[in-house]
């Protein structure tokens, strides 16, 4: 069930286009999840179950010290509804991108 709807950027501590290379595995990872995921310039939304949300913000940080991050700060968004019916991605931004 389709309760709740993650914002995450990642800002992983390493220098000049490495911060490219990171994101991107971040971003392959949450891709892999098979979820409805909305890459943007500036963070990666992805809608789901609440609680299997949460453990994918957490290998999102996870991820970025793998690939070398001696730290990294995220900023995420969350929007929860415990019985279903958030606003989905689609209905956000479809009417933006005709």
């Amino acid at each position: 069930m389709i309760n709740a709807s993650v914002a995450i950027q990642v800002l992983p501590a390493v220098e000049g286009k490495d911060v490219i290379r990171v994101v991107d595995k971040v971003i392959e990872y949450l891709k892999s999840s098979g979820l409805n995921v909305y890459v943007g310039p500036f963070e990666t939304t992805i809608e789901g179950e609440y609680d299997q949300l949460m453990e994918m913000v957490k290998r999102c940080q996870l991820i970025c010290i793998e690939e070398g991050a001696p730290s990294v700060m995220s900023y995420v968004k969350i929007s929860y509804r415990p019985e279903g019916g958030i606003l989905t991605i689609d209905e956000k931004v479809t009417k933006h991108h005709q």
